[in-house]
């Protein structure tokens, strides 16, 4: 296996660099992200894993190792191949796809082109204790969403018990959302008698 290049890179493309070793330019490809730390000219280091199949020998390149490893053991998933891996990785950090499949985050792995519901089970089903953790920040993702379930059921409970139908506290809940979201997104915690009111006016005004 060739785990690494290093040398002068000679050209850059889209979706890949040509990184000159020895005098032979070799083709990588690599992620946006990873294209964008490059330089024609200049000397760099990329951590790399080559595919094998039987028409072809293709080189990914990668920033680091642990992007590496990440986009081999992405592609231990049923129906993941290096291309789908590589997407992943242009969407989302290696702790960022560490949190979105421990926390079953399905709605960040279907962000990936290619993923759709399905298959974002599937490899939070197959990837969950194999991927790794990064215990704080997957934490933070599943306090984030117990919060923003709490908000929404308690809302929508004291809608419900003030006589509106669920349809409508459903309808009011998802008007005040995106004030719920700014909260949590500034690390505070939902007000729901604030929210309730809000949800009240919206209702009240239709």
């Amino acid at each position: 296996m060739i785990a690494s290049v290093t040398g002068r890179v000679a050209a850059i493309a889209p979706d890949g660099a040509v990184i000159e070793v020895g005098g032979v330019g070799i083709l990588t490809h690599c992620t946006p992200g990873t294209l964008a730390a490059l330089r024609t000219g200049e000397e760099a280091r990329l951590a790399t894993s080559l595919v094998v199949r039987e028409e072809s020998l293709t080189l990914y390149g990668f920033a680091t190792d642990d992007e590496r490893a990440v986009f081999e053991l992405l592609q231990t998933a049923s129906g993941v191949g290096p291309k789908l891996a590589l997407a992943m990785l242009a969407v989302h950090s290696p702790n960022a796809l560490r949190v979105a499949v421990a926390s079953a985050d399905l709605k960040a792995l279907t962000q990936v082109p290619g993923i759709g519901q399905k298959g974002a089970q599937r490899i939070v089903l197959e990837l969950k204790d194999r991927l790794g953790t990064p215990e704080e920040a997957v934490d933070a993702a599943l306090n984030g969403r117990r919060r923003a379930a709490l908000w929404r059921d308690q809302v929508h409970s004291g809608l419900v018990g003030l006589g509106y139908s669920a349809k409508d506290a459903d309808e009011a809940v998802a008007a005040v959302e995106a004030d719920a979201d700014a909260d949590l997104a500034e690390g505070r915690q939902p007000q729901v008698a604030a929210l309730l009111k809000a949800a009240l006016r919206t209702l009240s005004i239709r």
